[in-house]
């Protein structure tokens, strides 16, 4: 028996009180007592059944990319792991101790996109609905339009707000209908939460899906016909400097690449790296905050490499937390995006903008009636 299966046994009695206080919750919000509100605005929800893992954040920025150039966009997350309380909006400095590492690395990357953290996200909606709309393009600050979209981070479980389209994520290799609640497994909460998606997206896809696997997984996850279905795998970038500049490196011809990373499953990352060059891997906890300490053990670790041309690679996440910090070292970042695997005449970039089109059509006519 494995170190995790005994432990999962012995916390079994607290899986079976977590659960019950999972399901008080849900039947709490199902009759109304706990009350949900839909904001007037389009919102989008993108969050998980499991504690992490399965790509939220490469999943925002697609959605970003996707609709910010046609909407007034913002985005809002807890941020996780943050010094600051309460509602914050980025002030362009992008600071992950204000922000947390993941808005902060969004906020840098997407100008364009008002980046707000709350953890009450009902609060958080309202407060960026009342912030100054953002220009249309910067050079044009006399023009300004409304706020029409959010795109709300890890928001599946925060049952306060009801998002206009809810998008849910699971893991090809760890799928939610493999899993259980904490702290047996996983999730945060049962496997029937799925059912509050219309959209269910199975993450980190191998680039070639085998048709049976993709049918098998279908029929494992159980899902309704108002449910549509999508797969996404990953595509790694060039690697860049920690400014998200252009690092010009070839791989091909690094001897030796140091791996530092702070999420919750860098296996697909480390596996991309060992078909290009020799790795060695040192993994911190997700959403890791570094130390001076940290630091030093990187600096360690990468002096005994055995090789004469080598460098050190870590994930966009952690870039916004290692910024700063790490001026004596040679460090850099393998940015990834996602990319959909597309199933005939259903494609999810013409599914979300036909949602997010009408969806703010509808809006707008109802506060014409109103």
């Amino acid at each position: 028996m494995s170190f995790r299966t005994t432990i999962s046994y012995i916390l079994w009695p607290l899986t079976i009180w977590y659960a019950v206080g999972v399901w008080c919750r849900n039947v709490l919000y199902a009759l109304g007592i706990m009350k949900q509100e839909a904001p007037h605005i389009t919102t989008i929800g993108v969050g998980n059944l499991s504690t992490g893992g399965t790509g939220k954040t490469p999943h925002v920025e697609y959605l970003l990319d996707l609709l910010s150039d046609h909407y007034t966009t913002a985005m809002l997350s807890r941020g996780y792991k943050r010094k600051s309380k309460g509602y914050v909006l980025d002030d362009g400095s992008h600071d992950a101790t204000l922000l947390g590492d993941e808005p902060a690395m969004i906020a840098a990357k997407h100008p364009q996109v008002q980046v707000a953290v709350c953890e009450q996200r009902v609060e958080g909606v309202r407060r960026l609905m009342e912030e100054p709309a953002l220009p249309a393009k910067e050079e044009e600050v006399a023009s300004r339009h409304p706020l029409e979209l959010v795109v709300l981070d890890d928001v599946f479980q925060h049952r306060a707000i009801k998002p206009s389209i809810n998008i849910l994520l699971t893991e090809y290799r760890h799928p939610y209908f493999k899993d259980h609640i904490l702290p047996y497994g996983n999730l945060r909460e049962f496997r029937s939460g799925r059912f509050r998606a219309s959209i269910v997206v199975v993450t980190k896809s191998p680039a070639r899906l085998n048709p049976i696997e993709k049918h098998n997984i279908i029929n494992d996850l159980r899902l309704q016909n108002y449910q549509k279905i999508f797969f996404s795998y990953l595509q790694y970038g060039e690697i860049q400097t920690l400014d998200g500049q252009p690092a010009g490196i070839d791989l091909r011809r690094i001897d030796r690449v140091l791996a530092v990373t702070g999420i919750a499953h860098p296996e697909p990352m480390i596996e991309e790296l060992k078909r290009r060059c020799k790795v060695q891997h040192l993994r911190f906890a997700d959403h890791h905050n570094y130390s001076s300490r940290d630091i030093a053990r990187i600096g360690e670790a990468f002096k005994a490499m055995p090789a004469a041309k080598k460098i050190i690679l870590t994930t966009e996440k952690d870039a916004a937390r290692l910024r700063g910090l790490t001026k004596d070292l040679p460090v850099y970042i393998l940015p990834v995006k996602v990319a959909f695997h597309k199933d005939g005449d259903i494609d999810f970039d013409r599914v979300i903008e036909s949602a997010v089109r009408e969806n703010i059509s509808f809006l707008n006519k109802l506060s014409i009636w109103s």
